[in-house]
């Protein structure tokens, strides 16, 4: 990821309701969840929610795809890692001990079936 897709991403999560809708996806699984039920659970108007969809979109954090009628959101695990790639790499700079008791703390807490 270069840094101009990290700012978008990441200015993408720095809305409240944006960000609720990344996590609430993250947690959905490939399985996504349709707008209406999004909406209802962020707590945002329909209109409201496909600007905040949009904006994930282009930031790649969700993917979104047709079944019938309806069309279902999921996040984008591929982009999201690449986000959290960029951040631990250019963050900690090539220095392992910087990051190296985050990214411990982030495997046991997905071998204990948490969310991060």
């Amino acid at each position: 990821m270069l840094l101009p897709q990290a700012v978008d991403a990441l200015s993408a999560l720095a809305q409240g309701h944006r960000l609720a809708v990344f996590r609430l996806l993250v947690r959905a699984g490939a399985e996504g969840l349709p707008a209406g039920e999004i909406a209802r659970e962020v707590g945002v108007r329909p209109n409201t929610l496909s600007t905040h969809l949009t904006i994930l979109g282009h930031a790649g954090l969700i993917q979104s795809r047709r079944e019938g009628r309806s069309v279902i959101y999921c996040a984008d695990y591929e982009g999201m890692r690449a986000l959290l790639g960029f951040l631990v790499a250019d963050c900690c700079a090539g220095r392992p001990e910087i990051c190296g008791p985050l990214a411990e703390a982030v495997q046991c807490r997905a071998q204990e079936g948490q969310p991060s």
